[in-house]
Parts: C-alpha cells; sequence; structure tokens
C-alpha cells in the first residue's frame, strides 16, 4: 500500500496548493490513502468544517491535527460527527472526537490511522507513550490490517525519535508534525518502521514557519509588533512523505520525502 501523509497546513495559501496539486500528485504517485495535519488550515490556527470540507474535495482521505485543533469554536461540535477528522489519541479524557479509525482504501485494504501529541515544551495532556502502548494492545486482534499510520505532533525533536523507536517494528510509519521544517533523516527503522522527525508544512517558506515575516521579526528583534501573526500569502510548497508498504505485511518498504511548489520545490 502506499500512503501519502503531508505536513501541517497552513492558511489559504497552503489550502491553496493543495487545490492545484493533490489530486495530480495522488495520481502520479498510484497513491491508496491520502492523509494531511490539518491543524493550523483556518488561518494558521485550528480548522473548520468547510476547510475539512475543501481538503477532502482536494483529495484527502483523513485529516490529523494537533495543539491548534481547538482555535475554531465551532469544532467542537463538527468533530462529533467526522470521524475522518482525528484529534490526538492522548487528549485528556472526555475531549470530543476520535483519536485513530480503521479505514478501508478503494482496493478494500485495512489502515490504521493514529494522531498523538507530545508534552515537552507543549499544553500538558495524557503520557503519548502510556496511551499509543494501551491503542496498540487494543489493536492487536484487528485482522488483515495492511498499513499503521502515526502523526506525532511534538515540539522536542528527542520525544519523536523516542517515539519513532518506541514503536519501531509495531507499526508501519511514525512522521512528526508541529515543527513547519522538513527534517532530512526519513528512514527504515530496523524493525521496519518508516520514520522522519517532520514533514514540514504545506505553506509558503517565504515567511517564519508560514506566518508573515515582519510581526515576527519585530517581536525577535525586541520591538511591539504593529499587526497581528498572519499566514504569508506567496505561493505554498507542499511538503510531506509517501510511504509504501509490503504487500504481506505492514512493514514499510520505502519513504520518500516529496516537495513540490513554491520556494522549496524550485
Amino acid at each position: 500500500m502506499k500512503v501519502l501523509f503531508l505536513g501541517d497546513i497552513v492558511g489559504r495559501s497552503g489550502r491553496e496548493a493543495l487545490n492545484k496539486h493533490l489530486h495530480k500528485i495522488n495520481f502520479d504517485n498510484q497513491i491508496d490513502f491520502t492523509i494531511v495535519n490539518g491543524e493550523n488550515a483556518a488561518g494558521g490556527f485550528g480548522i473548520t468544517e468547510k476547510i475539512c470540507g475543501e481538503l477532502y474535495n482536494a483529495g484527502a482521505n483523513a485529516i490529523t491535527t494537533g495543539n491548534h485543533l481547538w482555535d475554531q469554536k465551532e469544532i467542537s461540535k463538527y468533530i462529533e460527527k467526522d470521524n475522518r477528522l482525528l484529534k490526538p489519541y492522548n487528549s485528556a479524557e472526555g475531549t470530543p472526537g476520535v483519536g485513530y479509525n480503521i479505514f478501508k482504501t478503494e482496493n478494500d485494504e485495512k489502515i490504521i490511522v493514529i494522531n498523538l501529541i507530545g508534552n515537552v515544551f507543549m499544553k500538558t495532556n495524557d503520557n503519548p507513550f502510556s496511551k499509543i502502548d494501551e491503542l496498540m494492545n487494543k489493536l492487536k486482534n484487528e485482522k488483515e490490517v495492511k498499513f499503521i499510520f502515526v502523526d506525532f505532533h511534538a515540539e522536542a525533536t528527542s520525544e519523536k525519535v523516542a517515539m519513532g523507536h518506541h514503536l519501531n517494528g509495531r507499526v508501519t510509519a511514525v512522521v512528526g508534525t508541529h515543527q513547519h521544517i522538513p527534517t532530512a533523516d526519513a528512514c527504515i527503522l530496523s524493525g521496519g518502521t518508516a520514520y522522519q522527525t517532520d514533514a514540514g508544512m504545506c505553506g509558503d517558506y517565504d515567511s517564519v514557519i508560514g506566518m508573515d515575516k515582519q510581526p515576527i521579526l519585530d517581536r525577535f528583534r525586541g520591538n511591539e509588533p504593529k499587526n497581528r501573526f498572519t499566514p504569508a500569502l506567496g505561493e505554498a510548497t507542499i511538503c510531506g512523505v509517501i510511504v509504501e508498504s509490503y504487500s504481506d505485511s505492514y512493514r514499510a518498504k520505502s519513504i520518500i520525502p516529496i516537495k513540490v511548489g513554491g520556494v522549496l520545490g524550485q
């Protein structure tokens, strides 16, 4: 099975890039299932029902999220009726929505998508390592699973690397999000799990991690920003990975980073 995963979609620029390129990327690479992280899709902060519809129409099959999921108030009600939109599985008990789901591709093959969030330098959630162990135990009786994908939305690279090793041999892929910068460490770990510390973002890289440069430069220079933080609106680069699993197991065969359009895609 071939799975495409795209990092954090940042604002209008990121959404427009998906509308422009995603169907072609899926077709050209014979993608069986597409996952995108949408937590920054609404002006850089959160996601809405309308935007979820746009992402599905653009070619996404499932949407993962992270710490900005709840920035748009409407999402709390919407997420309860859309099981393709995932919250971090280790969110506090009672949080609406689901943190994983079992999907089927058009070829009727089974894929499990799991969303986790880190605790280092982030607002504290339940321990992602113990929660994923609970979930893996719960899923062990699932039959004929062809792919298990984990989006680990975390700030610290060490926490992400640790999660990759923690799940090595138990899932097909662990790919990080949140930092918005694609890392150069895509690999297959010793147990057959594909790993990359951060997929990067789908946004304008002539920016500071997707946001307009000037207000952020003002703050770093010690000045009061004159304008609020808003997404940069130049041409976005679509960043992510394509992971292929073996036909007879959910071990990873390959992981290939992709960059399409914008500054990084040149």
